[in-house]
């Protein structure tokens, strides 16, 4: 989104900062760029897990219907259940239940606290796969090459987490399913890395603008009847937070000590991170923190007035 190059922009500061006679300075390397791996990976496992969930469905035997009420009966066990039963071809609800959907009384009535990771696996039909998916291919691999794997790995997963704890305590009639806490964790991410690295984006309001339209145009679809805002919302704090912690990068202008030639006055050097970058750091910790323990303990006292 119009990222200045880190580096090229300090030789000024280096010429300037010179106290002996001018010496041309060899060029830092480039920024390092990962190899996005992780991301695909854990779209094949969403996928795996998909057709892990159909085979368990089996709809032609499961329910005692004729081999032909199921959508697309040549696929065996693997075809899906009835529009009637699932519009966005998929299983049955108990099928996801039972395969560890989101369901509160069986998170804090029964204390399968498992369920608040296992259901950002899970997806209601191949509609709902193909639509996260593809977000997540688009989303999470500019992030991963940027980022590396551990990072975007830790978000997808802390998001999709914090999405989940906000739909328990949101949704108690219902089960929920699906990784849009986590993808929302991403867009959420994205937005608070364009605020902490302000300094080293170019066309700042452009990027900006054309962020806060995709994001504007993704939690709008949170008010479409039987999808789950409240694991979108969830997510997105989440990952705008962790954002804050995460992704945070050296200010502009900041000059690694590996890449100052002989002579430079080493008074000049800037922080690699400025006071407004340590403060949004240590605010959104404290405030992560606080929250996912706030959700946790809300989860055990509520197992023990049901007890």
């Amino acid at each position: 989104m119009g990222k200045k190059a880190p580096y090229s922009p300090a030789m000024s500061d280096l010429d300037a900062g010179r106290t002996g006679p001018w010496v041309a300075p060899c060029p830092p390397p480039p920024q390092e760029t990962w190899v996005a791996w992780l991301v695909p990976l854990i779209a094949l496992a969403n996928i795996v897990s998909f057709g892990y969930t159909m085979y368990v469905n089996d709809c032609p035997s499961t329910h005692r219907l004729e081999a032909s009420d199921c959508v697309f009966p040549s696929l065996g066990r693997f075809a899906f259940e009835p529009f009637s039963i699932n519009p966005l071809l998929g299983p049955s609800l108990y099928t996801l239940d039972s395969l560890g959907a989101l369901d509160y009384n069986k998170v804090v009535v029964e204390g399968e606290r498992w369920r608040l990771l296992v259901c950002i696996w899970l997806h209601a039909g191949v509609i709902h796969l193909l639509a996260n998916m593809i977000s997540l291919l688009f989303t999470g691999i500019r992030l991963e090459q940027e980022f590396g794997f551990v990072k975007i790995g830790l978000l997808y997963v802390l998001s999709g987490i914090g999405g989940s704890l906000m739909s328990c305590f949101s949704i108690q009639s219902k089960i929920s399913v699906g990784a849009s806490g986590a993808l929302f964790g991403l867009l959420g991410a994205m937005l608070s890395e364009l605020i902490t690295n302000w300094t080293i984006y170019s066309n700042k309001c452009a990027a900006l603008l054309t962020l806060m339209v995709v994001i504007a145009i993704n939690l709008a679809v949170g008010v479409v009847p039987h999808v789950d805002s409240s694991a979108h919302i969830g997510g997105f704090v989440s990952g705008f937070l962790l954002g804050f912690v995460l992704l945070i990068r050296p200010q502009f202008g900041w000059i690694s000590r590996r890449h100052i030639p002989p002579g430079y006055n080493m008074e000049l050097i800037r922080p690699k991170h400025n006071l407004c970058q340590y403060l949004l750091w240590f605010t959104a910790l404290v405030v992560l923190i606080i929250g996912f323990l706030f959700g946790l303990i809300k989860l055990s006292y509520l197992d023990r007035q049901l007890h």
